[in-house]
């Protein structure tokens, strides 16, 4: 039976995951396109089907036709913080909470909230609405997004600060793109419906170019493209949907570990580039044995085709056409690109054609052959050199056939010679389960034998007497030779299993210990210690000191690493990119290089020091190293972040309770002093001095006062720990 696909899974438990509100953003090119307008328009219609809708939080820019649309809706009051003697307005969080919507609107979702605010964005306040299971509508535009930032950046000279990140955009239930033409948006501008005085003269003279609005539109058009094909593939995965719908191409080439694979890979860049579409390169691991020579091209060429903006995975099972079109159903692949058949003709009349069952299998999803490198351009590599036979097997087997032969001769006298043919067909299975498929033929083989020798007339001698046991033998071997083929893949699947488990446990084993910690330097020394535990290889980590890297924890005694590689690494951090051994760059370090990194920048570099030379050159390793440099980054990403946002918190408190003090004293102070003041001058007068009853009297005063200072020092503690 085969397995659940986990991406399945997974989306079933997001579909049904009631309790979380459901966000939709009104994405855009640029401000000015009418986002919020959109936005407003879809709360007033929402409001007359009796929906429980409230404003949180808008940015009408002053927009009349905007302002309007305000008309008649709950309005949340906003919260107002003084910062430098500034009044600014934000979304007020707690009021929103407490009145709890069915819907709420939040404008520009990639806000920064003002210091003293709940949380330092806006966006973290609206994932606190979500899980509180209110639905969200909010606003953003693509330079905004943190896949897009570099882009963005590029084209029109302006790097944009805020930023969401694209997992908390894949999270939105819906992406609704609002757009206008790029001539309508610079008249738009010019009228001052966009932005007013001289801050749209500048945006009219810089951003606001046209040829930056046409590149911003495209921008905004590919990435909710993206967005909604990812939401295609959830909810067909959630509805359990296998049909391809060629809403949208995008191609599957399948590789072998035929040298001539290797033009399927660049001809799938071509044509990719081309048709300006997504491609996949898979290759289908099945049972069979695989050389070491074999692997290490496949690895090559699975690095190739990520190296020219492929997708690349392996894929695990029985049959190479069956998985490779379950595979391209999930992906909702249209097309599939594989190589002509090199096989002679008899081996495919035999065996099956890996083609032929794609052909008749792959439904709605086009097929498409291409011919693999010319034999004069292939060039042969050296034989592998022969395994050693495994001579102590052989023995055993020997001795198992042997042992049922013993067996066979005690019930001889009992059961009928045929009914001997089970004993050997038993211990013929445990050999192909113990000792592999080769040892199980040779068992077969020598099954007939002993049987025919010491259990067929006549006996002692290989001569048969009736030819019935002609077919008892024939019969004996193919299923002798089907339980050693099925035993062995049974055999295979299961070492192929516990890999898999391994791996499992391990990933599993290291997120739950990272997520004990909260602590970089913690964090670092639990990633480095699962790694070395698990690849059994030495690891050291560097950590950035401004710009140069140094060397943080090390488990590899290579305290003293040479400057050549030092520079491995340094490049590696500069570049976010893998280097070293094993890899396309400086190949010839001692070790391999990779960078943690994270959602917003990269927190250090990782080396990995392996005697074995080939242990990361498949990409099964390779890429479960990746996954756990990847997971230390985001964790230790996180650490940082939150250690950065209770530091700013704390210097937005301090800052707050000097200004508390400067307040009260700046504002408490001054009269009660200048009373005293006031009082110790009139009691020096000569004409108070000698006077009793006035003298008690100013002293009177002045002691009021001075109680009334010592009353405010005491309450001032009392406000710092309210205000905190």
């Amino acid at each position: 039976m085969d397995r659940p696909n986990p991406d399945e899974i997974l989306a079933k438990v997001k579909a049904q995951d009631a309790h979380r509100g459901r966000l939709k953003i009104f994405f855009g090119a640029v401000a000015g396109v009418g986002k919020t307008y959109k936005m407003l328009e879809s709360a007033r219609r929402l409001k007359k089907e009796g929906v429980d809708i409230i404003v949180g939080y808008i940015e009408t820019h002053k927009r009349p036709e905007t302002e309007a649309l305000l008309e008649g809706l709950e309005i949340l009051p906003p919260k107002i913080i003084d910062y430098k003697n500034v009044k600014l307005r934000e979304f007020n969080i707690d009021a929103a909470l407490k009145r709890k919507p069915a819907v709420i609107l939040v404008d520009e979702l990639a806000h920064s909230n003002a210091p003293g605010s709940r949380h330092l964005k806006r966006l973290q306040d609206v994932d606190e609405l979500l899980d509180a299971g209110i639905d969200v509508y909010t606003t953003l535009n693509v330079q905004h997004c943190e896949s897009a930032n570099d882009i963005v950046a590029q084209v029109t000279g302006v790097t944009v600060r805020e930023t969401v990140s694209d997992t908390f955009i894949e999270r939105a239930e819906e992406i609704e793109l609002v757009d206008i033409p790029t001539e309508e948006l610079l008249k738009r501008l010019k009228e001052g419906k966009v932005y007013l005085g001289e801050q749209a003269q500048w945006a009219a003279h810089h951003f606001f170019q046209p040829g930056n609005l046409i590149a911003l539109r495209q921008l905004a058009l590919r990435y909710t493209e993206r967005s909604i094909d990812s939401k295609l593939l959830l909810y067909k995965q959630a509805h359990s949907i296998s049909k391809v719908w060629g809403v949208r191409d995008r191609f599957l080439v399948c590789v072998s570990s035929n040298p001539g694979a290797v033009r399927l890979v660049r001809a799938g860049k071509r044509i990719a580039s081309d048709l300006g579409v997504e491609w996949i390169v898979a290759h289908v691991e099945t049972p069979s044995h695989m050389s070491v020579e074999d692997r290490n091209r496949i690895s090559e060429m699975l690095r190739l085709a990520e190296s020219l903006g492929a997708q690349t995975t392996t894929l695990i099972g029985q049959e190479v056409a069956e998985t490779l079109i379950s595979y391209a159903r999930s992906k909702n692949v249209t097309k599939i690109i594989v190589g002509k058949p090199g096989k002679p003709r008899w081996q495919e009349f035999i065996f099956g054609s890996i083609i032929d069952k794609l052909a008749r299998n792959c439904g709605e999803i086009d097929l498409y052959f291409l011919s693999g490198e010319s034999p004069k351009h292939i060039v042969k590599s050296e034989p592998p050199a022969a395994r050693a036979f495994p001579w102590s097997s052989l023995v055993w087997t020997i001795c198992i056939i042997a042992l049922c032969t013993f067996v066979n001769s005690l019930i001889f006298r009992y059961i009928t010679p045929v009914n001997l043919v089970m004993v050997y067909l038993l211990g013929v299975t445990w050999i192909a389960y113990r000792y592999g498929r080769r040892m199980s033929i040779i068992a077969s083989f020598l099954s007939v034998l002993f049987f025919d020798f010491f259990f067929v007339p006549p006996y002692f001698t290989i001569a048969v007497s009736d030819a019935e046991y002609f077919i008892t033998f024939l019969i004996m071997l193919a299923v002798g030779f089907s339980i050693a083929h099925l035993t062995g893949r049974l055999r295979r699947q299961t070492m192929a299993m516990r890999i898999r488990e391994d791996r499992t446990q391990a990933l599993y084993a290291l997120t739950r210990d990272l997520s004990k910690s909260s602590y970089p330097d913690e964090l670092f020394k639990i990633a480095i210690r699962h790694i070395q535990d698990f690849f059994q290889c030495q690891s050291i980590i560097l950590t950035p000191i401004g710009d140069k890297l140094e060397t943080r924890f090390d488990l590899s005694s290579k305290s003293d690493l040479n400057l050549a590689e030092f520079a491995v690494a340094q490049w590696s951090y500069e570049h976010k990119k893998i280097a070293g051994k094993n890899t396309d760059t400086l190949p010839g370090s001692t070790g391999v290089y990779l960078p943690f990194i994270g959602l917003e920048k990269t927190v250090g570099v990782i080396g990995v020091f392996s005697s074995d030379d080939t242990q990361f050159t498949g990409p099964d390793q390779f890429h479960l190293l990746e996954v756990f440099v990847g997971q230390t980054a985001l964790a230790v990403e996180g650490a940082q972040l939150a250690a950065a946002a209770l530091e700013a918190e704390s210097k937005v408190k301090n800052e707050r309770i000097r200004d508390l003090i400067l307040t009260t004293f700046s504002y408490e102070l001054p009269e009660p002093l200048k009373s005293i003041s006031q009082t110790a001058s009139e009691l020096l007068k000569p004409e108070n001095i000698n006077d009793p009853s006035k003298h008690a009297i100013l002293i009177q005063k002045m002691r009021d006062e001075i109680e009334r200072i010592n009353n405010l020092v005491s309450e001032l503690p009392k406000l710092i720990n309210w205000d905190n």
